[in-house]
């Protein structure tokens, strides 16, 4: 049993973090490469929820205003979620007709998004952040794909390219990590993650939000469920700044954790493999065994220990683990950060599985979270 415990307690996260992604990325050599004619000028809204960002609002507006696509029409919405600062007034101090703002009373960002997409417009959706830049040409290489009326999502791709001196390391690498894994989904129809900070819908497929799921999740499962495609969009380039803070870090993983689990349960539908084929797979393994492989790593820990005097592979899988967890704990003691890299990589990821953790049992005590502070995270 010990041995039973040990080999599918390690199998499973090898399987969801590297074993998933690298065959998909065999899969993707039988799959045709998507070319899609040139696509005309559309209709575009683009929708920003925001709450207490006066420090960034401004430099947003000028950042979408300033890219180079030429749209059709494109309109602007800041979607204030009760905001107590000077978000609302300074963004209506733009003198732009592009520019729409909603001044509307706090009730968590979901509703805010709902309350905006009702304002908009376009035939194309874009969803974005207040506190990120786009780099010129995003917004063109994001609405590109839309050419093919098979498409009916988009989403971009985040970076980090200036990480802090702590956790941030970590998370830039985990970045570049996850633009590897959902290139490949996107090769296979099956991307099935995204961020909030720059996707895109074809307005018709979207969606109501509901309340405490991951908006980013939901909008991505919009197309999904209509039988249409997500593609992810490597040119379409977003920057953003990483958290070196461990409790910030933990908090975050804990908080997307819960929000992620309470998502699969509302889209439950495209976990069926018969109906959604390799979509259903991708969303298991990169959403569901992803989450559920931090608890076992308790009970990997235990057999491992069980098993010494079994063979000296359990010995050198024992001292593996341990090196890995003092690495770990030196990282996080380490607050002058005089300790290499390493070291910090390790910490990052115990924070990442530990706020994991504890977010799957928040989740099956019912726990959740209904309002925001994107402050928590910067």
């Amino acid at each position: 049993m010990a041995k039973l415990i040990f080999w599918l307690c390690l199998l499973l996260p090898v399987y969801a973090y590297l074993g998933y992604p690298l065959l998909l990325t065999v899969a993707g050599l039988f799959f045709p490469r998507h070319r899609p004619l040139p696509l005309p000028a559309q209709r575009v809204s683009v929708v920003v929820a925001a709450y207490n960002e006066q420090r960034t609002i401004e430099n947003k507006l000028r950042n979408l205003l300033a890219q180079d696509y030429h749209a059709a029409s494109l309109q602007i919405i800041v979607a204030s979620d009760g905001s107590t600062d000077q978000t609302v007034a300074l963004a209506r101090s733009f003198d732009d007709p592009r520019i729409e703002v909603l001044d509307l009373p706090r009730q968590g960002k979901n509703s805010a998004l709902n309350a905006a997409v009702s304002y908009c417009t376009g035939d194309i959706l874009v969803f974005t952040d207040a506190d990120v830049h786009w780099i010129d040409g995003t917004l063109q290489q994001l609405l590109a794909p839309f050419a093919d009326p098979e498409v009916g999502g988009t989403v971009g791709n985040m970076n980090i390219p200036v990480p802090g001196s702590g956790l941030s390391l970590g998370e830039s690498l985990y970045r570049h990590y996850e633009a590897w894994l959902r290139r490949v989904e996107s090769r296979t129809g099956c991307t099935v993650s995204a961020d909030g900070a720059l996707q895109a819908l074809r307005h018709e497929l979207y969606q109501p939000i509901p309340a405490l799921v991951n908006d980013d999740f939901f909008i991505n499962t919009c197309a999904p469920v209509a039988g249409k495609r997500v593609v992810y969009v490597d040119d379409a380039k977003v920057l953003d700044q990483g958290v070196d803070e461990a409790e910030r870090q933990f908090s975050r993983r804990q908080r997307v954790t819960v929000g992620g689990l309470i998502s699969l349960a509302a889209r439950r539908e495209l976990l069926n493999p018969l109906h959604h084929g390799l979509y259903a797979i991708a969303l298991i393994s990169h959403k569901l065994i992803r989450r559920l492989a931090p608890v076992l790593l308790l009970p990997l820990l235990v057999a491992n220990f069980w098993l010494l005097d079994e063979h000296d592979l359990y010995r050198l899988t024992l001292a593996a683990q341990l090196l890995g967890y003092a690495f770990a704990v030196a990282g996080l003691l380490d607050v002058r950060h005089r300790l290499p890299k390493p070291f910090r990589l390790a910490a990052f990821v115990l924070v990442t599985l530990a706020g994991m953790s504890v977010g799957l049992w928040q989740f099956l005590r019912g726990h959740s979270y209904n309002q925001w502070n994107p402050d928590q995270t910067r």
